[in-house]
């Protein structure tokens, strides 16, 4: 396949760059994958496609305030996105592995100051984009992260590098029921959850089951070969606990929450269906042409053109559904992205 083919033009102005003013306010778009049909609801009204002996997964993985911003020694200023701590030996300080905006204009040797008496020396260039860097803190590192990161939002939502942090960020940035740190992007088909909505579904005998997939870098790739298939996934950490798998293999149906929770599933179904407790690594890359194992319907938000996001989603639904439903999405002015609204595939 051509990654051409999974290609649409957006306006611009649709990409959302708040989250709505009420997380289950946003829309809801409800895809009937063999009619094709579309309801237009409200994410509030979700409940009513859930019902008893169903399975909702979630995933539960935590953002950390990744995202830094810093000085050089020649007063140019320099955006950081922490990726993965790194052990070396011999180094005092926290290691990390990162990324560096604007990249250019820097090199092994260049430190940089930020907010808390915290100072960063650049050690390596590991790749085009990825840099180790060593910081120094007079606090532990985690205890500065929460008082000087800001929310690691994507880079098609525009935020000013002289503005303080968003507290609304971090907060809005962030599932409700996030538990586990460790990723640098939210799960976000579970932004538009609400404590309320939860409880809703799980009136109607619905289970939630959790499984932790700690997003890492790899949702920032694009795929840049022109074959779909000749791209590789980068390796992201999971965990699906006992309690989890045994509601998973006692559901009717499962529901999965975003394209993280569903990687998740397929990883580890077997071609039965059944999931065992497991903790692990994956980098399946699920394209058109994939048969699902245990995901019967998909929650997830509106991704960007040729993304391995959209096309998982494709692979769920069929590219042309896919194709009507975003042009539904476009006409009736719905918002994609991150903090955009919502589709329910079933």
């Amino acid at each position: 396949m051509q990654l051409n083919e999974f290609d649409y033009l957006l306006p611009e102005e649709l990409i959302a760059q708040e989250p709505a003013a009420v997380r289950d306010r946003s829309r809801l778009m409800v895809v009937h994958r063999e009619s094709g049909a579309c309801d237009i609801r409200t994410f509030s009204d979700l409940q009513e496609y859930l019902g008893p002996g169903d399975a909702m997964v979630v995933n539960d993985s935590r953002v950390f305030p990744a995202r830094l911003i810093g000085r050089k020694e020649t007063g140019g200023s320099v955006e950081i996105l922490l990726l993965a701590r790194r052990n070396v030996e011999e180094i005092t300080g926290e290691t990390w592995e990162a990324l560096l905006r604007p990249a250019k204009r820097v090199q092994a040797g260049t430190t940089v100051a930020f907010d808390g008496g915290c100072r960063g020396t650049i050690l390596s260039r590991l790749s085009e984009k990825r840099w180790l860097l060593n910081f120094r803190t007079p606090i532990p590192f985690d205890d500065f992260l929460a008082r000087h990161g800001r929310a690691p939002l994507p880079p098609y939502i525009k935020r000013r590098r002289d503005r303080s942090r968003s507290e609304d960020d971090l907060e809005r940035y962030q599932t409700v029921y996030a538990r586990v740190r460790g990723s640098v992007a939210a799960p976000t088909a579970g932004l538009h959850f609400t404590r309320e909505v939860l409880d809703h579904v799980q009136n109607r005998g619905v289970t939630i089951a959790p499984v932790t997939l700690h997003i890492g870098y790899g949702t920032f790739l694009p795929i840049r070969t022109d074959r779909v298939e000749d791209h590789v996934m980068e390796e992201e950490i999971f965990f699906l606990e006992e309690d989890s798998a045994r509601k998973i293999n006692a559901a009717r149906r499962v529901i999965a929450v975003g394209t993280t929770a569903t990687r998740v599933l397929e990883t580890v179904a077997d071609d039965s269906g059944k999931v065992r407790p497991v903790s692990g690594s994956t980098r399946l890359y699920i394209t058109p042409g994939y048969r699902f194992r245990r995901v019967d319907a998909l929650l997830t938000n509106f991704h960007l053109p040729k993304s391995s996001l959209f096309l998982l989603v494709c692979a769920f639904a069929g590219p042309e559904v896919m194709a009507r439903a975003y042009g539904l999405a476009i006409q009736r002015r719905f918002r994609f992205y991150s903090y955009g609204d919502s589709m329910l595939i079933i």
